[in-house]
């Protein structure tokens, strides 16, 4: 794939949804057609801006901004594309990326909630903590968890709907890979 072209997907959709495995599985095939890419995980960037976060809306406003200025900062000045594996559970931050990065393209993966639960609460690993549904349900999370207890807000017009639900997480790659080819290849 010959690609002239820095660009940022951001991959969002409820927790659960399958973001940072299909982000992996998209970033192996990037690699694996010569797109140097990173991929942004909003988890691993709270870390470090929110030690202990609470998830309000005033914390949350300032871990999307900047989700959204490191990946513009990245895109001007890495020679690498940029793939966001974050929820986004407003329109707003979502759009302020569009603004801020001129090759932007949004991808839901849109998965029922039911799903999401089962994966989300089989979880392993870092750096997301599993069982936010039940704790959610339980009300022990601070700030709600978007889709249960706040708001998650589909994407009105996203430049590509995948349904994680019906498709493996490399199915899911392929799919968002086939519409980069289609928009960024020359």
């Amino acid at each position: 794939m010959r690609c002239d072209v820095n660009f940022c997907v951001w991959i969002t959709g409820l927790p659960g949804s399958g973001k940072s495995t299909v982000a992996k599985e998209l970033e192996s095939i990037l690699s694996q057609a010569g797109v140097r890419t990173v991929i942004l995980n909003l988890d691993e960037l709270r870390k470090v801006l929110t030690p202990n976060p609470k998830y309000t809306d005033e914390e949350r406003e300032i871990v999307y901004r900047s989700l959204v200025l490191t990946a513009k900062l990245l895109l001007e000045h890495s020679q690498k594309s940029v793939v966001i594996d974050a929820t986004g559970n407003r329109r707003r931050f979502r759009e302020l990326a569009r603004e801020l990065i001129g090759e932007f393209a949004e991808v839901y993966l849109k998965c029922s909630l039911e799903v999401c639960k089962t994966r989300e609460g089989s979880r392993q690993g870092a750096p997301v903590e599993k069982d936010l549904y039940r704790k959610a349900a339980q009300g022990k999370l601070t700030g709600g968890l978007p889709g249960v207890s706040t708001a998650y807000e589909e994407p009105e017009n996203p430049e590509l709907e995948v349904r994680s639900d019906e498709l493996s997480p490399q199915e899911s790659a392929a799919k968002i890979m086939d519409y980069i080819k289609a928009r960024w290849n020359d």
